[in-house]
């Protein structure tokens, strides 16, 4: 089964909770860059047609001993993401080449 590309968004707003907005890219990402600001701040960017996330600092400030948590967290679950990624595509590819 063949999906188009599509972006979703949602915005949750519950009584007494704070509101929760969620971005799921099923499109290409069109761009992935991180760049340091000339304040010296760095920032992560995911962007489609559709939709940007920036990660940043906490509070836009200087980097903190949790902001190099997360930026690790983020790391590792990109380079699962990429042997994922590269396992399934050899493995249809081989299958395909088999089926043919």
């Amino acid at each position: 089964m063949t999906h188009g590309p599509y972006t979703h968004v949602s915005m949750s707003i519950d009584p007494g909770q704070r509101p929760r907005i969620g971005i799921s890219f099923y499109a290409s990402i069109t761009r992935a860059r991180a760049r340091v600001l000339e304040s010296g701040r760095p920032y992560l960017v995911l962007e489609s047609d559709e939709a940007d996330v920036t990660v940043s600092t906490t509070g836009a400030g200087p980097v903190t001993a949790d902001d190099l948590d997360n930026a690790r967290e983020i790391f590792n679950a990109a380079a699962r993401y990429l042997a994922d990624c590269e396992r399934m595509h050899s493995d249809h590819t081989q299958a395909t080449d088999s089926a043919a």
